[in-house]
């Protein structure tokens, strides 16, 4: 009897962190979506007017396709007068912004209106440097549903008036995984927020206001 006391005893002492663990994952996860989902519109005519849209990166994947459509929407519905193409271009083989560019382009954009962000790896890593190097203090965020809470959230507390647009266009393969993801995306964008974390590169300014060209490489 004693014998089974102190195995339940140690049993409760393991399992008692990963329940705290698993009540602050939830706590922040719920937090962050209820305090931000009114920044965020599924439906174009109704989000304000900001002068920069914002689109994250995604490789090559219908999210990255879905999210530049939308942008392109936004953009006709003057709803946005700059781009801001925030990407993975760390690697000379890698280039996602340069791609994304040829595609708005390709649609008829004025390359004037097309700024790159070569360096832009990460969510956090984006809204930082939209902010510090690009001048950004108001923008539409373009991504799908499961990521916008945590990107308005990240952009919102660096100080940037932010909207996040729905680019959600069709039913995406793996969507749980992504979701799953973000639980603790959520929880690294605290620490990071928390911590004032810089990104790993930054750079000269490159005003949202000015001459496009100089984001170029």
């Amino acid at each position: 009897m004693i014998k089974i006391e102190q195995n339940l005893k140690r049993k409760r002492y393991l399992f008692a962190p990963i329940i705290v663990i698993a009540i602050i994952v939830l706590f922040v996860n719920l937090t962050i979506r209820i305090k931000y989902e009114k920044f965020i519109y599924p439906k174009i005519e109704n989000i304000p007017k900001c002068y920069t849209g914002i689109v994250l990166g995604a490789g090559g994947s219908y999210l990255l396709q879905d999210r530049m459509d939308n942008a392109i929407e936004l953009y006709h519905a003057k709803k946005i007068d700059r781009f801001l193409l925030s990407g993975d271009h760390g690697q000379i083989d890698y280039d996602e912004v340069n791609n994304m560019k040829s595609y708005f382009i390709s649609q008829g954009i004025d390359t004037m209106d097309i700024f790159l962000d070569h360096a832009g790896f990460d969510t956090y890593s984006s809204m930082y440097r939209a902010k510090e190097i690009f001048q950004v203090t108001d923008a539409i965020i373009i991504t799908q549903k499961f990521h916008l809470p945590r990107a308005v959230y990240i952009a919102r507390q660096m100080g940037l008036t932010a909207y996040g647009s729905v680019a959600d266009k069709r039913d995406y393969d793996s969507i749980n995984s992504y979701r799953s993801r973000e639980l603790f995306a959520n929880i690294k964008a605290c620490f990071e927020l928390f911590f004032n974390i810089k990104p790993k590169y930054l750079g000269d300014m490159i005003p949202i206001t000015g001459n496009s060209e100089l984001s170029y490489d």
